[in-house]
């Protein structure tokens, strides 16, 4: 089990507070199959993913941008039983759609540089850190289901 810190636990709720999940999600998402094109595969039912144009204006992917980011929510507000709360999605990624488990950590990168753009300079090393360690904890429970 995870140990929270009293800042830790202020800083995730700060954090979430602070953004503005349809658009964080969807530039992260963006970013993500931009960046890393191999991940789209994932996406085949997206519709046409074939540039940086089509993917940012692409309404599926600004869709599963907030799904994405209401899911960090949810963990957000379970800060205690992360792995529970994430005990079917990570059974759907891994038995149903075959996502590379790898794939968590490249967007949960993609979600930290949005992050940091839209906080700006109240993004600090001691923030990042604690955004960093949430997002490992979600990707390590979105993993679980693999190993």
């Amino acid at each position: 089990m995870v140990e929270w810190t009293d800042f830790e636990r202020a800083t995730i709720q700060d954090i979430f507070s602070k953004i503005d999940y349809k658009s964080v999600g969807h530039q992260a998402l963006s970013r993500c199959l931009v960046v890393y094109p191999w991940t789209q595969r994932y996406f085949a039912s997206f519709g046409n993913l074939y540039n940086a144009a089509a993917i940012v204006g692409n309404p599926k992917v600004a869709a599963h941008g907030l799904t994405v980011m209401q899911g960090l929510e949810k963990a957000a507000k379970n800060l205690d039983n992360i792995k529970a709360t994430y005990a079917e999605l990570s059974v759907l990624h891994s038995e149903h759609l075959h996502v590379d488990p790898d794939n968590f950590k490249l967007l949960a990168d993609c979600i930290t540089i949005v992050v940091a753009s839209v906080l700006g300079a109240s993004f600090t090393a001691e923030v990042q850190a604690v955004l960093q360690k949430f997002l490992a904890v979600v990707v390590s429970a979105l993993g679980k289901q693999y190993y």
